[in-house]
Order: C-alpha cells, then structure tokens, then sequence
C-alpha cells in the first residue's frame, strides 16, 4: 500500500470522524431539510453543473474512452433533475436513526432491546459516474453518517462541483460542519491514504471497476462493501410467454448497457430456441446490439451483427451493446451456466411455470433474482429506497441495493429496575 506523507485523505477523514460524533444527534428534520436544499441548488445550479461537465467529457472522448464509460460521466439538466428528485425520494424516507429493531422482557424483568445508530464515517472511492456524489452523501446524510468523497480524475470537476453545493447546503441547514469531505486532490496515492485510515473510516464502498475493486478489497484495512460488478443473465425457460420474454430480454440489454444491472448473456431453452431466437434477434439488431451466439443459437439469428460466442464471453461484463447467446437442454443447464459464470448480481427467468420460477428463485444465487422482470429494476430507487451506495454482491453485512438501514448499525439497550446478577 502507497499512501503520501500529510495526505489531504487522512486530515479530511479525521475531520469526518469528529463530525460523525454529532451527526447521531442530529434531527430528521435537519436532514431532510439539507436534502431539500441539495435537491434545489442542484436543479437551480445545472446550467453551471453542465458547464463543468461538458468540457471533461470531450476530454474522455478525445483520450479515447468507451462510449459506456462516456455514458456514465454525462450530466444534462435531466439527468441532474433526475438526481435532485433522488435526494428528495431519501428525504421522504422514514429515518432509521433511533428505530427501535426489537424489544423483550426477561424473566428477571429486565427489558432488553436493540436500537438502529449510524455506522460512523462511511468512505466512498468512486470513478467516472459524478451522480454517485449526491447519491451516496444524500444516504449518508440521512442515516446520520459522515462521509468522505473520493472521486475519478476524470469526472472530478463535476464530481467537486456537486460536492460543493451539498457541503454548503447540509450547512446551511444545521448539520454538522465537516460531516461531508470531498478530496481535492486526483492523486492516486490519496487513495492509498484513505485505506490505510482505519482509525477514521469505519467502512468503505468502491463504486468502479475490477481493478479498483481489488485494490481496496486487498489493501483496505476497514471493512469494505464490494459489488457492482454485474455479469447478469436472462433465461427464457420452456413455459415461458415469448412475447414477455422478448420484451424483458431487450429491455435488460438496450435500456442502458453501460450500467451493472444490463443483460450480458441471454440462455434459452432448446424447446423454444427455433421460435424465440430469430424474434429476439431481430428485436436486438434493431437496436444496434452485436449477438456472440454459441453453436445452437448462431443459426437461428440471422438478423443483425452475429459473432460466434468465444468461451471468455460469458465471463464478460460487457458494458455495450453486446450480448452472449446460449441455448440450454433444461432448467438444470441454465442453473448451472449460471452458478459458474454469474457474479452473484442479477439474474431473472422468464416462465408461466410456477415451479420452474421457484426453483430459479431457490437455486439462482445472487443479490436479486427476478421472475418476468427485467433486471434493469436492480436499482435503489426503483426497489424504494430512494437511491443506493452501491449493490453489494457480499453476503455480509448487506445484499442487494445499500440504502439507509445498511447505512446504520445498532446498539442493546438494558432498561432494569435494579437487578443484579447472582
């Protein structure tokens, strides 16, 4: 592990930690208020957002980027609009702060409980996606969390820019001074020093790619939350509507491919491949997607641009318009491709048939698993919980979207009337 001598990461987040002790205090209705106030600046500040974001974009582009890394630094006045009414979706929330999880009495009359408290300082290391400053802090926020910003070089205008707006306004409205930190400075070895700050970060969440991802999984020394990576999978079973199924298979890969819930590979059964596949493929070339077929699938899509499967695809997150092909024998086949191939993300079935659907539900090991659904709706807001930190592929201590109460731990409360211990 690198980290700089006096690094800006480890002041900001011995900062953080100090607010953090006065953030369990604070009210709801000073946080919704911060949020609130974000969301507005947000919206009343785009034109100037958009100003510092255009010029970074061009940058990438110049330098070569992906359009799907590309995609995911844009900011329009939608997109902006979209992430205001985010912050104002946590704000309507319940706060989790003080809820009370459980409550018993003991024989000997003591009544013991456990209560829901905010984790401390949350760390957050993110690349490209500037949206995720405002979504993570407005989580924070509300489940009375500090939080130090660590964002990509580049998108890091963008990303500052939204991160003055939320200290200025989370001020404004009473909270804490330096309950929020962002981290001027791109140089990488301030990444470093914020995984080495174990004494001030009580838990971080990287939102990027595989390298980044290992690097804090191998050098953090706090716990870290570790997802993302999205290698999801669509089987269209033997029961399955095609219609639906064509529906729900294109939406997962089209609606926007550089995102971690999209489709990559699309598993069919042999029962319905003849009549499926051409349909789907014909659907998928409209929408400029290249299909990487297997042996089974390659002749049945014949529209648009077909490419034999190579075996590393179906390994692939591919963040494009790109889609692995695969016909299966069974259900079990389907289960199996999966359980060696799946990153434990999203994986959906489509089927009238209720026990094939149960199965899948049972067997399909991942954060979220859909039944006629497209896994495009593995998101935060759209699960209700107004936005995430991130989803986390982990077992422990979260799954899925991590929104407030992953945000929070809790504490026992022993309420007596004196008893002692014999």
């Amino acid at each position: 592990m690198t980290a700089i001598a006096n690094a800006e990461a480890t002041t900001k987040a011995a900062l953080a930690c100090a607010a953090s002790r006065r953030m369990g205090s604070a009210t709801t209705g000073q946080k919704n208020d911060a949020l609130h106030r974000i969301a507005d600046a947000l919206v009343a500040e785009s034109d100037r957002i958009v100003d510092v974001n255009a010029p970074e974009v061009e940058r990438g582009r110049a330098a070569g980027l992906t359009e799907s890394f590309i995609d995911r630094m844009v900011l329009t006045p939608e997109r902006i609009a979209g992430i205001a009414s985010d912050a104002r979706s946590i704000a309507a929330l319940p706060d989790p702060v003080g809820e009370t999880i459980e409550m018993t009495r003991r024989p000997n009359g003591l009544q013991i409980g456990r209560v829901r408290v905010p984790l401390g300082v949350i760390g957050a290391i993110y690349e490209s996606r500037p949206n995720v400053t405002v979504d993570i802090a407005a989580l924070c926020l509300k489940a009375g969390n500090a939080i130090v910003l660590r964002s990509g070089s580049d998108a890091h205008a963008s990303a500052a820019a939204l991160a003055e707006i939320i200290v200025r306004e989370s001020e404004s409205a009473g909270l804490p001074a330096g309950a929020v930190q962002f981290i001027d400075s791109t140089d990488r070895e301030e990444v470093g020093a914020m995984l080495a700050a174990r004494e001030q970060i009580d838990l971080l969440v990287p939102r990027g790619g595989a390298n980044l991802i290992r690097r804090v999984i191998e050098e953090a020394t706090m716990p870290v939350v570790t997802g993302g990576i999205g290698v999801c999978h669509t089987y269209v079973d033997a029961a399955a509507d095609l219609a639906m199924a064509r529906e729900v298979a294109v939406n997962a890969k089209v609606k926007r491919p550089s995102v971690c819930n999209a489709m990559d590979t699309l598993l069919v059964h042999a029962a319905v491949a003849e009549r499926f596949l051409p349909d789907v493929a014909r659907a998928l070339a409209e929408q400029g997607v290249t299909v990487h077929a297997d042996e089974r699938a390659a002749p049945l899509c014949e529209a648009g641009a077909v490419v034999p499967v190579e075996a590393a695809d179906y390994d692939r997150e591919w963040l494009s318009l790109d889609c692995s092909v695969r016909v299966v024998d069974s259900l079990d086949a389907a289960l199996e491709h999966i359980d060696r191939h799946g990153s434990g993300h999203s994986e959906a079935i489509v089927t009238d048939s209720n026990e094939a659907a149960q199965r899948f539900q049972l067997e399909a090991d991942a954060a979220a698993v859909f039944v006629n659904a497209s896994t495009y709706f593995h998101d935060g807001a759209q699960f209700g919980l107004g936005a995430e930190l991130g989803i986390s592929t982990q077992r422990m201590h979260a799954r899925g979207p991590i929104g407030l109460r992953e945000l929070t731990s809790y504490k026992w409360l022993v309420l007596g009337t004196g008893q002692i211990r014999d």
